[in-house]
């Protein structure tokens, strides 16, 4: 069994930074996972953020974020980052960590295989 469990949220001002946290633990060893991030804002669909592949290697961002978040892993801590800075009102949402056996991190929520139950991120003007 899989478990993703992610940590860091909270109520910010605008022009803040945040890190959030995504803990990996289960049988397949964490750099088989290419490693992602989504969101979901109230009454609004889930969308990409950030992604990052197995060797870190190759990343992808959501061009809403480019610039201003960076997501990065570490291997030996089964853990993969979200440093957001620059906030703004409307990256409020739930932030959720996800984990796919692709090599490569993916646009696409149905590409990964493993969610965690979210963190709040709100950020107040």
């Amino acid at each position: 069994q899989v478990q993703v469990e992610e940590s860091g949220g909270g109520l910010v001002q605008a022009g803040d930074s945040v890190m959030l946290s995504c803990v990996v633990s289960g049988r397949r060893t964490f750099d088989k996972y290419a490693m992602g991030w989504f969101r979901q804002a109230p009454g609004k669909d889930r969308e990409f953020v950030a992604a990052k592949s197995w060797s870190g290697g190759s990343t992808i961002y959501a061009d809403s974020v480019k610039g201003r978040f960076t997501i990065s892993r570490d291997n030996a801590k089964n853990t993969v980052y979200l440093q957001m800075n620059s906030l703004k009102p409307e990256d409020t949402a739930v932030y959720y960590c996800a984990a796919t056996v692709r090599p490569r991190g993916s646009y696409y929520s149905s590409d990964y295989n493993y969610w965690g139950q979210g963190t709040q991120v709100v950020v107040s003007s």
